[in-house]
């Protein structure tokens, strides 16, 4: 897995209005207007309002950046290149400033969960997206997450998104099924974004259920729960995942700790 250094190095530059006044502007070759802030190991993103909104493209290439934010409102910008940097975070309100950003290549950085990237679904205009040797790539359904999330994705990671990822994509996250299982649990803890996504987190309904007291004799129990909630967990296919979810609905799990599905859970009255 990716590990991400935490010790930047020690020459590091503030974003000054001077440095970025008298940094390389030029037009590339799709006809952009582009500022060049490579490599100058800045580490905090300011004094953007000195570029007078006069870019299309930014690039912030190998730079010591760890937080995706303090943009004033560029409505011009359209692409921004943050490859290379130590982004763990991303600010709320990018849409607000950046309402036109439509690529975003973040290609080794230090994002590590699925709920970290939940800002980036107010970007109703982004179509290139590179998320390629962060930690988060490793996360358990990462594409098919990100292909729910931004609906208006056209490329992630280099990669054209097919109808099939997003039929797939769409039926994974369905309400129920496992990937919205634990979709609910990262926006549910959404105030600690580094911690908050886990494969195999609790069901909204069952977490309910864990804290009720348990059945009478002859219901299910708390083992049986977490039996059903760890089966969830490593389902492989989308009906297996509907009948553990009918089993919650219906609380027809009694026994499943001990038969592991096969011979209690439905069969109880």
């Amino acid at each position: 897995s990716l590990i991400c250094p935490l010790i930047a190095l020690p020459t590091s530059m503030k974003l000054t209005p001077e440095l970025i006044q008298n940094s390389v502007q030029t037009t590339n070759p799709l006809g952009d207007r582009e500022l060049d802030l490579r490599g100058y190991k800045v580490a905090l993103l300011e004094n953007l309002s000195a570029t007078l909104d006069q870019f299309d493209t930014i690039d912030l290439t190998d730079n010591e950046i760890r937080k995706l934010d303090g943009f004033p409102h560029l409505p011009r910008l359209a692409n921004l290149m943050l490859n290379n940097n130590k982004v763990m975070r991303i600010g709320d309100g990018l849409s607000s400033s950046l309402p036109r950003l439509s690529t975003l290549l973040l290609t080794n950085n230090c994002l590590q969960e699925l709920a970290d990237l939940e800002p980036l679904t107010a970007l109703k205009r982004l179509r290139f997206l590179s998320l390629l040797k962060n930690p988060v790539c490793s996360r358990r359904n990462y594409r098919l997450h990100v292909v729910h999330k931004l609906p208006s994705l056209r490329f992630l990671d280099f990669r054209r998104i097919t109808d099939a990822e997003r039929r797939q994509a769409a039926a994974l996250f369905t309400s129920g099924g496992v990937g919205d299982v634990a979709d609910k649990s990262a926006a549910s803890l959404k105030s600690k974004p580094a911690k908050t996504f886990t494969p195999g987190a609790p069901v909204p309904a069952a977490a309910a259920a864990a804290s009720a007291p348990v059945s009478a004799a002859g219901g299910p129990t708390s083992a049986d729960l977490l039996a059903v909630r760890e089966a969830i967990r490593r389902a492989n296919t989308l009906d297996e995942v509907d009948r553990l979810n009918r089993l919650l609905t219906t609380g027809n799990y009694a026994g499943f700790a001990k038969t592991g599905g096969g011979g209690g859970g439905e069969k109880q009255a």
